[in-house]
């Protein structure tokens, strides 16, 4: 049976979403049909406000509703380190730990070859121009630990070492309530190699 084209237009808008197969669209395009109008009105504004309103800063490339974003505004942060991750997503991750208190650079990506993606591709052009700068002394890079991550952790080593600056690497092993049985052998490997004095 073919859908009325209101909403199947609105199942094909859902289906563009990462994840989202067309039984997931379907049940979201009904939810949307059962909530209150104000509710879908709230919801669509909340879409057009954030493609409107957001964009990256010019300093880091996180995502942001004012340029430079509040995190390389705020004086209060180590000046002298940066977080070189993949995605603005990261640093929402990194800030809920509360732990660290440098600032950042957002790569919007990885380098993968076999994806026709190359260094110039991502932000690590704006990173090298960024450490020319005399205040910054170590460089922490935190690329997820997979095999594209790998390679731009290298490839950033190799470009930043020279300059005197340090590069430092997030370690990578079991996570916290894991089993060591469900672990594969490349996790375990890097939980041995990332171990510290008790």
């Amino acid at each position: 049976m073919q859908y009325p084209e209101p909403i199947a237009k609105l199942i094909e808008g859902f289906m563009k979403l990462p994840g989202i197969g067309p039984k997931t669209a379907s049940r979201l395009a009904f939810f949307v049909l059962d909530m209150k109008e104000d509710d879908v009105l709230d919801f669509a504004k909340a879409l057009v406000n954030a493609k409107r309103n957001l964009t990256y800063c010019s300093v880091c490339h996180h995502i942001t509703d004012i340029d430079p974003c509040r995190i390389c505004e705020d004086r209060s942060r180590d000046q002298s380190v940066v977080c070189v991750i993949q995605e603005a997503k990261d640093v929402i991750a990194m800030e809920k730990m509360k732990e660290y208190r440098g600032l950042y650079h957002v790569l919007h990506g990885a380098i993968s070859p076999m994806d026709g993606i190359g260094p110039e591709d991502i932000k690590i052009p704006e990173l090298l121009k960024r450490l020319q700068d005399d205040t910054i002394q170590e460089v922490i890079i935190a690329t997820n630990p997979t095999i594209e991550g790998e390679a731009t952790a290298m490839y950033m080593s190799r470009l930043i070492k020279p300059t005197g600056i340090k590069v430092t690497r997030i370690a990578h092993g079991l996570p916290v309530g894991g089993d060591l049985e469900y672990a594969d052998e490349v996790t375990l490997s890097r939980a041995i190699e990332g171990r510290r004095e008790l």
